[in-house]
């Protein structure tokens, strides 16, 4: 018999009954990649993550008697609303059982909060900025998630649907075969030693994380002027570098960095590129400890899946065929590294300019997720 009853997590075990719970929900199903429950909730405290420096948070779960049976997280980005004029409540962590019922009071948490603060509207699933996820799956349910992607069953878009939210963005992600380097595309390399020609450019690499420390702050730099122009982009703030460098630091391979440089030495182009860690997150399951991090440390010297997490290009050099030069150096470390497939992570479905970067590759796009939206009356 149902008895469906909304709370706000308070406790510290309904913290980590909030975290834990996609455990149950997505139990058996091997297309869910499980986060690192630690890093989930190092997101949501205060004393961790410098975005409550501008930012708030509640969390709500719907539980049928003592059950947990839906969660989800409401969010205010107050630069996003003070700064760039957007009154929105943001709502991510949004995971549910197939019942509208639970869905809706979900919602309705989300809709409340953002209305007593004069908000306008709701939008999600979304985190706290671009560095988060963002998006419920619509398209590629049969494929794993990245460890930077949430997985949803097919009727959570459903549930949001039928509650009234509408389309609001919509991302795309791609699957690349990578050539062998005998079979490599003449043409990418000999454009890309043109372009480098012709604006006096050179690629860096990377052998240690030490040689990579001094270019990590201009890469944010310059993820923020490459899209500053596109929806839901909130700038990063210089707080936050630091609490994104500590987060994702571990699971860079230096290797799988590129940047290209001006003749000056200044950054005006990188791609960050990272082995797949898909299969070993799924081995991890959620810990890293006692031995979890052993699969994380396998994953990242022995794999044959990469995905492409980031380009930033400088908005001077935007298309003038910079692209060239990195791609150029990555099909080069892939085939060093015995790379043979990579996933793109999302993409805003009208960033044409990045989804044409893989017109020389044998690409497919499997992968479709979108952010709704509903005004708050």
């Amino acid at each position: 018999m149902k008895q469906y009853s909304l709370h706000e997590v308070k406790t510290k075990k309904e913290y980590h009954a909030f975290f834990t719970f996609p455990f149950t929900l997505y139990k058996g199903c091997d297309q869910w990649v499980p986060p690192i429950t630690s890093e989930e909730k190092a997101i949501f405290n205060r004393a961790k993550n410098p975005v409550f420096e501008n930012a708030d948070a509640k969390l709500f779960v719907v539980k049928n008697g003592k059950q947990i049976v839906g969660r989800i997280a409401a969010l205010i980005n107050w630069i996003e609303v003070k700064e760039q004029a957007k009154t929105k409540v943001r709502f991510g962590w949004y995971d549910t059982i197939d019942d509208l019922d639970v869905s809706r009071m979900l919602i309705e948490a989300v809709h409340s909060w953002g209305k007593q603060n004069g908000l306008t509207y709701l939008e999600g699933p979304m985190g706290f900025s671009n560095m988060d996820k963002a998006g419920v799956l619509v398209q590629g349910y049969e494929y794993k998630n990245t460890m930077i992607t949430w997985y949803h069953y097919p009727y959570q878009k459903k549930h949001l649907e039928d509650l009234g939210l509408v389309k609001q963005a919509e991302w795309v992600e791609f699957q690349i075969k990578i050539f062998k380097a005998e079979d490599a595309p003449e043409k990418v390399k000999k454009y890309a030693e043109l372009i480098s020609r012709r604006y006096e450019l050179s690629a860096l690499e990377f052998s240690t994380r030490k040689e990579l420390v001094p270019y990590v702050d201009k890469m944010f730099d310059l993820l923020n002027k490459t899209y500053n122009n596109l929806q839901s982009f909130v700038p990063i703030q210089p707080y936050q570098i630091a609490h994104y460098k500590e987060k994702y630091f571990s699971y860079i391979h230096p290797k799988f960095i590129k940047c290209v440089a001006d003749k000056s030495g200044n950054l005006i182009a990188f791609a960050i590129t990272m082995p797949s860690f898909s299969e070993a997150l799924k081995k991890v399951n959620g810990s890293l400890y006692p031995f979890g991090f052993l699969h994380i440390l396998r994953a990242l010297r022995k794999n044959s899946r990469a995905s492409f997490y980031l380009i930033g290009i400088d908005p001077a050099y935007q298309n003038k065929g910079v692209t060239a030069i990195l791609f150029d150096a990555i099909q080069k470390m892939f085939n060093a590294q015995s790379i043979t497939d990579v996933e793109t992570n999302p993409e805003l479905e009208e960033n044409n300019s990045i989804q044409l970067m893989w017109k020389n590759y044998e690409h497919e796009l499997h992968k479709r997720r979108r952010t709704y939206k509903k005004d708050i009356s």
